[in-house]
């Protein structure tokens, strides 16, 4: 498993979590993060970062009007896609088990473009909100891959047909939503969830009813969800809550979980993978740190971070991939993949 993160001081962040095992008979193992990779891969800050979750593939979007692609097996910078305009704010991946298929990226200009995941071939570029060069904060794309959401700087909300490449709906909110996601219920049922400074809201996928309004006692600036029902929030308040989706209440927290605002979080979960990593929470705070937790363990008191690693720098996103097998490289030779990655939009 591994880890991406990007900082307002350019630099990009790889890391694999790797177990240790003790010399002593009556030791249990441990877990580390190794580094992969650490690099001033834009030439401004990283503004968000995407992993392909089960598969060896990350992303970067910086203020340099880029996004960088990075194959995570084997350590290497694959180049950038110059196709932006503007700041690249969100990117997201659409996967089909392990093959990821697609990649969406959003741009302050108010563009999405869409890649073919297949050698990131540009496939269309919409405008992503009515208002024309609104800002998207965040998008997320349905487990389908025939539509995404996307959230803007100015309060708008819009779905997008993936399949026709063009919005198919969009609408005014009450504030301006900072992250969205899909998730499931304990029940299987299909939502998605908006942060919108200390509110997050659950809302049914079909007609966007709102199920459940949860109040965090400062701002959220990240949540993941899981597959058992449960979303992990963090922000302001330097903690970690876990809510459970069907009824709306904490289930557990993490009073303190960093000494700063909590910038990232990253579930490590399969229900088909029986390893005990399918329990893993990995946070990511601003000034640096970045911390694994044992999601059984987030009800305790006082629990203590399975494996933790500071990066001294000013951290503002997180993403991770669950694929196992990486190595280590010292120095960011890109790829030349000649005729893939600089194309020119349609």
């Amino acid at each position: 498993m591994a880890l991406v993160a990007g900082s307002y001081e350019r630099f990009i962040w790889g890391f694999s979590l790797k177990s240790i095992t003790a010399t002593a008979p009556s030791s249990d193992e441990t877990l580390a993060l190794a580094p992969l990779f650490s690099y001033p891969a834009h030439a401004g800050p990283i503004r968000c970062v995407a992993a392909a979750p089960r598969a060896g593939l990350a992303a970067s979007g910086g203020a340099d009007d880029s996004v960088r692609l990075y194959d995570l097996p084997t350590a290497a910078d694959l180049g950038p896609l110059l196709d932006p305009s503007a700041a690249v704010s969100a990117l997201a991946f659409h996967s089909i088990g392990p093959v990821p298929r697609n990649l969406l990226a959003a741009s302050d200009d108010g563009l999405l473009h869409l890649y073919d995941a297949d050698g990131f071939a540009l496939l269309s570029s919409l405008r992503v909100f009515p208002r024309g060069r609104e800002a998207t904060d965040a998008v997320a794309v349905h487990p389908s891959g025939r539509v995404a959401l996307a959230v803007g700087r100015a309060g708008g909300l819009a779905m997008l047909n993936l399949l026709r490449g063009r919005r198919s709906f969009a609408c005014r909110l009450e504030r301006p939503a900072s992250a969205v996601a899909y998730a499931e219920d304990a029940a299987g049922g299909d939502r998605f969830v908006m942060a919108a400074e200390e509110k997050v809201t659950v809302h049914d996928s079909e007609d966007a009813r709102i199920i459940h309004e949860m109040r965090c006692d400062k701002r959220v600036l990240a949540f993941a969800p899981a597959k058992n029902g449960v979303l992990y929030t963090g922000g302001e308040d330097r903690g970690i809550t876990a809510w459970d989706l069907s009824s709306g209440k904490v289930s557990s927290r993490i009073e303190g979980a960093h000494s700063t605002r909590v910038k990232g979080i990253v579930v490590f979960d399969n229900r088909n993978d029986g390893s005990e990593l399918s329990t893993l929470v990995a946070s990511a705070s601003s000034d640096g740190v970045i911390r694994i937790w044992d999601a059984r363990m987030i009800g305790n008191e006082k629990p203590t971070p399975l494996a933790e690693v500071n990066t001294k720098a000013r951290l503002t996103c997180l993403a991770g991939s669950s694929l196992k097998s990486y190595v280590q490289f010292e120095s960011p030779q890109p790829i030349n993949l000649t005729g893939l990655l600089y194309v020119k939009p349609l």
